[in-house]
């Protein structure tokens, strides 16, 4: 990808203060929008608002860990129809546990259960995440404990979701993007880790060079 160099205005939007009588006006003058990590449900079903705003008005999306999971669920609510579609995370009860504790996890007694450090994800061919790359392997950098219920891959392939990024000694989803879509991208390992201010990331360029092309 060509060095370029754009002057970016960050917003942050409070996610608890969005609800549906509010975000389309909230979020009506972002030109992408990003969801970092995190852990907890604080703010959760904000987040899914926001990431449905992106999707339904083709604005570049970035999705990090939590947000790779917030895109995820909100396209199994929005798409799928299953409105109770979570993670096991912020409902136990869900019928439809769209991310749940990584196999072998002991549900009782999780410290130290993190999955961290680096990792090698294979990237599909001709995948966007790929272009961004130009490679068909990355090493990132990992910190969560929930990983995506591949029951569910299928039918959420059936509404245009891509897993376009695998660990494949454990078959584990690390990447989703939506290819009908300029720009929506979610990552399960954090970009963040490993960007530097004269090196940003592969996934951070392609961000904002795809908010710029968005407004010319």
């Amino acid at each position: 990808m060509k060095k370029s160099r754009n002057d970016v205005k960050g917003q942050w939007r409070t996610s608890i203060a969005l609800d549906e009588s509010n975000y389309k006006e909230v979020l009506k003058n972002s030109q992408g929008i990003l969801v970092p990590g995190g852990f907890g449900k604080r703010g959760i079903e904000g987040m899914m608002l926001a990431s449905r705003y992106a999707r339904e008005n083709d604005i570049p999306y970035l999705g990090i860990c939590l947000g790779m999971q917030i895109a995820t669920i909100s396209i199994a609510r929005d798409l799928l129809n299953w409105s109770d579609a979570d993670s096991t995370e912020f409902n136990k009860n869900t019928t439809h546990p769209i991310f749940d504790y990584i196999k072998g996890i002991d549900r009782d007694n999780i410290g130290g259960t993190l999955r961290l450090g680096t990792m090698v994800t294979k990237l599909e061919k001709n995948s966007l995440v790929s272009k961004l790359y130009n490679s068909d392997i990355v090493l990132e950098r990992h910190r969560h404990r929930y990983e995506f219920n591949n029951e569910y891959k299928k039918d959420l392939e059936s509404v245009g979701l891509r897993f376009s990024g695998i660990y494949e000694e454990k078959n584990l989803v690390e990447v989703v993007e939506m290819p009908s879509l300029k720009f929506f991208v979610a990552s399960q390992f954090h970009p963040e880790f490993t960007s530097r201010p004269n090196k940003p990331t592969p996934l951070f360029k392609g961000f904002i060079k795809a908010i710029v092309e968005n407004n010319k």
